[in-house]
């Protein structure tokens, strides 16, 4: 992370290409990052920010670093009037909508991941994709029994200790209720599942991370480092 210099435009028409990869100045933080640490915003036709989570809708936009803390910051410094050098409309919902479009966003990719057969649930095809080592990563409900969690939490710990350093870490995501994996997987009373090796779960993987940074502000962490490695290598 560095300062940006104080000539640097915070208005874009997508990221910008450095010799460390796609890196943007923060609207908020007045700091440079990678893009995968920011959300970019665009401005509605009746001048609303608007998150652009796919980096994709027309026109120029601001970034700012993917967190709750400065979203907010922004939003309370006028940082995209500022930006944008116009009168923006800022929803009062905007920092709790953005992060609805980050757990859809992750959510949705759990979808895709459990129609290519790349999920298993319940507590015995869970348990047995750890053993196994076939699983890449371990979800719980947030609204879980913490008795089943920490069982499989513990099958995870011994399968780990047994395989010592051959076997690859798997992520252990908590960040959905019951309810939504019921609907993300298409079944009823889902506490717990496993994520099985594929370019789908890759995914879902990047995506509960950017989630997970955006509500906790931890920027870059060893699971969102992970994330990015495997999805870059493909």
């Amino acid at each position: 992370m560095m300062l940006a210099e104080p000539i640097e435009d915070a208005l874009d028409t997508g990221p910008r290409k450095t010799a460390h990869g796609a890196e943007r100045l923060c609207a908020s933080t007045g700091t440079v990052r990678p893009v995968d640490d920011m959300i970019r915003f665009v401005l509605s036709p009746e001048g609303s920010a608007v998150p652009d989570l796919k980096r994709r809708l027309p026109g120029r936009g601001i970034w700012i670093t993917a967190t709750r803390a400065a979203l907010g910051q922004a939003i309370t410094r006028k940082a995209f009037a500022r930006s944008f050098k116009r009168e923006v409309r800022i929803a009062p919902d905007l920092i709790e909508s953005t992060e609805r479009l980050l757990e859809r966003a992750a959510l949705d990719a759990l979808a895709i991941a459990y129609k290519a057969r790349r999920v298993v649930a319940g507590f015995s095809k869970v348990e047995a994709a750890l053993v196994q080592g076939n699983a890449i990563a371990l979800l719980h409900a947030s609204d879980g029994a913490p008795d089943g969690v920490r069982k499989l939490n513990n099958v995870l710990r011994r399968a780990n200790e047994e395989d010592g350093d051959g076997r690859k870490p798997v992520a252990v995501l908590n960040a959905f209720t019951s309810s939504q994996l019921d609907l993300a997987i298409g079944r009823s009373n889902v506490v717990h599942a496993a994520l099985l090796a594929g370019p789908e779960s890759k995914a879902v993987l990047t995506r509960s991370a950017r989630l997970e940074r955006f509500r906790t502000g931890t920027v870059a962490n060893d699971r969102q480092k992970n994330a990015r490695e495997m999805e870059r290598n493909g």
